[in-house]
């Protein structure tokens, strides 16, 4: 089945179920790759903030393309409306606590597996949890799958701060974790690396920053400060992001370049925005005087993402869109997750 064209970007998003049906509508490249896979295609973690969206496009897509392809959300599922909401539109789902090693070792078997499982706000009160999360489920889930293609989701908080005029931090930069949590995030990445070159498991760590949609993420942050008359801090003053919807593609689409030892690849929109312009902008869309406060560091949290883009083609969501459809959203009071990003820190303490 082959797609003639690109629906449209639509002017605003006017409720979550439009905001739902964009960020799981499949694009023509989508439905070219989804083909390739063996069914199930098991999404651990899909309970969170990308994964019910990231599975209900699979689903879509398999069922665009023709191609009788089942997937799998596996969560804890505390949130019951994520798991009817995966189920009502064709996802099997199944509970599972991923720390439990017997649990795990009875998930449907599956030669495709993406993995997002993560655990990043709260880790000052609760160090141990993010450590245990983010070191011993990887461990779980290998044992589990040790021939299965995993698509391990990580973060660019493995990087340190890179000067602004670099571009961004590439896949081979040395890492240099600032802080409790990017410190739990890269031993992730290595419990992934230890036991794919143990057993051969061919993994991808995809490092994310920062995923956006209405609901949350840098966007809405900077928007909402605008509108209530806050002040946006500009000291961590660049950064880089992507829709949450181009993001869930692409991490789909990068299941081929899982090897062993595993392949690395930064997915984060191409360009470097700045904070200052971006309140200055939600100022003009929202009808608000933007009130900044601090002065722009040399260094932020910014990753290099011409290697995807190499591989997948540029994000296709344009960021005016982005920029135009969060002002609405916010300014209309669009119903959000309360879960800053905090990308205004720079000692690492979320």
């Amino acid at each position: 089945m082959k797609i003639s064209g690109q629906p449209a970007i639509p002017e605003l998003i006017q409720t979550e179920q439009a905001l739902d049906e964009l960020l799981t509508r499949p694009r023509a490249e989508l439905l070219e790759f989804v083909r390739s896979l063996t069914s199930p295609l098991l999404v651990l973690g899909a309970g969170g903030k990308m994964g019910p969206t990231l599975a209900v496009l699979a689903r879509r897509a398999a069922e665009a393309a023709g191609h009788r392809l089942e997937v799998i959300a596996v969560s804890r599922f505390s949130d019951a409306r994520a798991r009817q909401w995966l189920e009502g539109r064709g996802v099997r789902t199944v509970n599972c606590d991923l720390l439990d090693r017997e649990a795990t070792r009875g998930l449907p078997a599956a030669e495709n597996v993406i993995y997002l499982v993560g655990f990043k706000f709260g880790t000052a009160e609760n160090p141990s949890m993010t450590w245990a999360i983010n070191t011993l489920v990887p461990a779980h889930v290998c044992e589990r799958y040790p021939a299965a293609r995993i698509v391990a989701l990580s973060t660019g908080n493995v990087y340190p701060l890179a000067a602004v005029g670099s571009g961004g931090a590439v896949e081979t930069d040395s890492l240099a974790p600032v802080g409790e949590y990017a410190s739990a995030a890269l031993a992730r990445e290595r419990l992934f690396e230890f036991c794919s070159r143990r057993q051969r498991t061919p993994i991808v760590l995809v490092r994310l920053n920062y995923a956006v949609e209405l609901r949350y993420g840098v966007l809405v942050d900077v928007a909402q400060k605008v509108w209530t008359g806050q002040r946006v801090d500009v000291t961590m003053g660049h950064l880089n992001c992507i829709w949450q919807g181009d993001a869930n593609e692409f991490i789909l689409r990068a299941v081929p370049q899982a090897s062993s030892p595993p392949s690395v690849l930064n997915l984060t929109g191409r360009r470097v925005l700045q904070v200052r312009e971006l309140a200055l902008r939600f100022g003009e869309l929202l009808g608000r005087k933007a009130q900044i406060t601090g002065a722009e560091a040399e260094t932020a949290l910014l990753s290099n993402s011409s290697r995807a883009c190499a591989l997948f083609g540029e994000p296709p969501t344009p960021l005016d869109a982005l920029l135009r459809w969060t002002a609405h959203w916010v300014s209309h009071d669009g119903r959000t997750l309360g879960k800053p990003t905090h990308f205004e820190v720079r000692d690492g303490k979320f």
